[in-house]
């Protein structure tokens, strides 16, 4: 599946695949701002995608310019021991934005123990990835807020994981897309005026 912005600048694309990133997002160089990419494998939470769609379509006047850091710290995530990045209280979630050799990027990886088999999923973000975007993810990947799943679904975590039963009513399942598609498109349509993108974060020493 292959989504186009109007503007014919941004391409999101879905393609499963078991070696490959399912979700990729590409913008195109414009003369306020340069290319960036973005991917998401397989079992990146729905929750986090949504994030950092609703922000790519959501107008971009009055931007915040707190780093993408800012979140995970306010969630009390601490300095990884291994790298440079910040580590999640739970220990499986890590991110970092890595800088070496001329190269500019972040990483999320939700892992596990150093066992490879122990992925849960990953996530890469150009490090021209407009601030904004890169924060609303970490923002959403801080959100502490209880996710519906169902329990048989989910990947083996061990003591990390916290479940509680929910009856739902089949009402709110069966219209739960159609509620949020209508939330989108009833935001308001406006056309953001040009404007240089926020300067970038200070990136952090590179590991």
């Amino acid at each position: 599946m292959i989504l186009t912005s109007p503007d014919q600048l941004t391409m999101l694309s879905l393609e499963p695949s078991p070696d490959q990133p399912w979700w990729d997002v590409l913008q195109r160089r414009t003369d306020a701002h340069p290319s960036w990419s973005v991917n998401f494998g397989a079992r990146t939470p729905v929750e986090i995608i949504a994030a950092f769609t609703d922000a790519l379509t959501t107008p971009t006047t009055n931007l915040s310019e707190r780093s993408p850091y800012e979140p995970l710290l306010a969630a009390g995530w601490q300095p990884a021991r291994d790298h440079d990045g910040l580590t999640s209280p739970d220990g499986i979630a890590h991110v970092e934005h890595f800088t070496d050799t001329g190269s500019n990027s972040w990483f999320i990886d939700v892992a596990i123990g150093g066992d490879p088999e122990g992925q849960v999923w990953k996530a890469y973000l150009s490090g021209t990835t407009p601030p904004h975007l890169i924060a609303a993810v970490t923002g959403a990947l801080a959100d502490p807020a209880p996710i519906t799943r169902n329990p048989h679904r989910l990947p083996h975590l061990g003591h990390h994981l916290q479940a509680a039963t929910v009856q739902v009513p089949a009402a709110d399942m069966a219209f739960a897309l159609e509620r949020r598609i209508d939330a989108l498109t009833t935001r308001p349509d406006t056309t953001p005026s040009a404007a240089p993108p926020p300067a970038p974060p200070s990136p952090r020493r590179a590991r």
